[in-house]
Order: C-alpha cells, then sequence, then structure tokens
C-alpha cells in the first residue's frame, strides 16, 4: 500500500477545526490526510492519531467517496460526532494499530497523544 498524502495547512480541514472547535484537526478525503492547526511532522509524531487516520481511508477505500461521505454525514445527524459509527471504529483501530506507526516501536506518553473529542453530555 502506497503510504497516504499529507496535506498541511488545508482549508478543508480548517473548516472542520472551526466546526469541531479543535486546535488542531486531521481529516480524511480519500487516500490525502488534511491536517490544520499541526505540522505533518506533529501529526507523524503521535501513532495514535495517525491510525486513526488510516482507518478513515481503508474506510473510504471499503465504501467508496460517495458512499463513505453519505454513511459518515448521515452518522453525524445520527448519532452526533463522537458516536458517528466510522469515528467509534476509528477510535478502535487507534488502541489496536498504534504500534503499527510508533517509531523505534514505542508509544508516546498518554499526555503526548492528540486530544480525541470526547462525547457530548
Amino acid at each position: 500500500m502506497n503510504p497516504p498524502r499529507i496535506i498541511e495547512n488545508s482549508p478543508l480541514a480548517r473548516l472542520a477545526r472551526l466546526k469541531l472547535s479543535a486546535g488542531s484537526v486531521a481529516m480524511v478525503l480519500g487516500r490525502s490526510i488534511h491536517l490544520s492547526g499541526v505540522t505533518r511532522e506533529q501529526f507523524l509524531r503521535d501513532p495514535h492519531w495517525v491510525a486513526h487516520e488510516v482507518e478513515h481511508i481503508r474506510q473510504f477505500e471499503e465504501h467508496g467517496r460517495a458512499g463513505f461521505l453519505w454513511r459518515y454525514l448521515l452518522g453525524w445527524v445520527r448519532h452526533g460526532y463522537y458516536n458517528i459509527p466510522f469515528e467509534v471504529a476509528a477510535r478502535e483501530a487507534a488502541e489496536r494499530d498504534a504500534l503499527l506507526y510508533a517509531p523505534d516501536g514505542v508509544l508516546p506518553a498518554p499526555e503526548l497523544r492528540h486530544p480525541t473529542p470526547k462525547a457530548k453530555s
């Protein structure tokens, strides 16, 4: 599998960052990871975050662009962002697959991980 394309300072990711009120965002469109508020190097230092986004790439490949986007938006409307089935699966992949993306096979300390959005109460 070819490595994904990483796009820094993406206007699309900036819109997502504003919508989510987040300091930094990575989002996937096809085989590209769009970043806002974070550099490529900072993103790649967090293997949990990389594994999360790689899972979204897998989902895109499985469902196709239109199928993924439709299911994602429908999931957001039905369940809220945190509980979109694709997001739940990506959080699980982050925990399961992080070691695959860890430099030297070492995971960062929890406080160095990108903060995962929390469910709204």
